[in-house]
């Protein structure tokens, strides 16, 4: 006998199917109703909010930009929890603005969303991973915000305990493993931070909090997904290099711990969560060349998203497009298609 530490939990994988996968011959309302509570229950949003507090908004500095105002604030989601943001106003002194939401994926921080530059690495990820400035220039309020374990968040930028972790391991995994034995998730965290961000936007009076947009890129792309399946407020939700069914992406590679919801794979996959968004817009891009999320998978996933959104009347509100780059944030596709969005919403 030869050992091989990943055969058994392949052999499950390949034999398990989630309890509450779609089933076009299920009732949908009821269906929908228990993955949304699974949802919940699974990311510990539900443990997450019993420790909800007042945000105790802070307007950190101002700053007039080439075409647009920079406000760095932050406020607090829930008790110990700041939440670093920028928010970027256009100047072409419009009444409201339609908010978009952008979050960087495992980078260095949300500081690459606004062109800053605070380490050697951030280089190679500029002006591309500029995604608030990019929505700015749109004409678009861009709302950035430090994901949970990520940047100024991360563990490595505080006392830590002084452990120190390899890299490899990523930047988020001594977070996660926590929140898991809290009976949470990193994820859970990340949409109920966005979640809190809305509710913070009505004290800034131009921005529509009813033209909400979110978008982002890798993990960045995973929370977005995620975070439009936890609030309704966000109308349009636009991942890239995120969206794939589970046994194309984490449960065949490795990927941060911060992907991963315990237990999730006995109930549902990324896909059959797309019932959380329909029937509000959905546009999914991925790299035919990624190598963590298979594009085979995704178009595998994407014959659910159409079902679903088949369901209740909106087959034209969710779109795949598949690009000829690997993981990659596409400037020139993000930008052009969201405008064709806006203006199928008459915004």
């Amino acid at each position: 006998m030869k050992p091989d530490g990943l055969l058994c939990h392949d052999i499950l994988t390949e034999k398990m199917q989630p309890k509450l996968s779609y089933n076009k011959r299920k009732n949908y309302e009821k269906w929908k109703k228990e993955i949304r509570e699974k949802f919940i229950e699974l990311t510990g949003l539900d443990q997450i909010a019993l420790n909800a507090c007042e945000p105790e908004l802070d307007i950190e500095k101002e700053e007039q930009m080439d075409g647009y105002r920079q406000i760095k604030f932050s406020f607090y989601s829930e008790v110990g929890a700041v939440v670093p943001c920028y928010l970027l106003i256009p100047d072409t002194k419009k009444e409201k603005y339609p908010v978009v939401i952008t979050l960087q994926g495992h980078s260095t921080g949300y500081h690459n969303s606004v062109g800053q530059i605070k380490f050697e690495e951030d280089k190679t990820y500029q002006p591309r991973g500029q995604f608030a400035i990019q929505a700015a220039k749109e004409g678009y309020i861009a709302l950035a915000i430090e994901q949970r374990a990520m940047g100024e968040r991360s563990a490595e930028n505080t006392d830590f305990r002084r452990v120190q972790l390899d890299k490899r391991i990523g930047r988020c995994y001594y977070e996660s493993i926590t929140a898991t034995l809290l009976g949470r998730t990193v994820i859970g965290e990340r949409c109920w931070d966005i979640s809190r961000a809305i509710d913070v936007l009505s004290n800034f009076p131009e921005c529509d909090t009813d033209k909400i947009v979110i978008t982002g890129n890798s993990g960045g792309g995973t929370a977005s997904y995620y975070a439009t399946c936890y609030d309704e407020r966000i109308k349009v939700c636009m991942p890239s290099s995120a969206f794939c069914p589970y046994k194309e992406s984490i449960l065949r590679f490795y990927h941060c711990s911060c992907n991963y919801i315990p237990h999730a794979y006995k109930y549902f996959d990324m896909q059959d969560l797309a019932c959380l968004i329909a029937p509000r817009k959905l546009l999914i891009t991925t790299g035919e060349l990624d190598p963590s999320f298979l594009v085979s998978g995704v178009q595998r996933g994407y014959e659910t998203v159409k079902e679903v959104y088949k369901k209740v009347g909106a087959e034209e509100n969710s779109k795949l497009i598949v690009t000829h780059h690997g993981h990659w944030w596409n400037v020139d596709i993000v930008w052009p298609e969201l405008k064709r969005i806006m203006k199928e919403l008459n915004w």
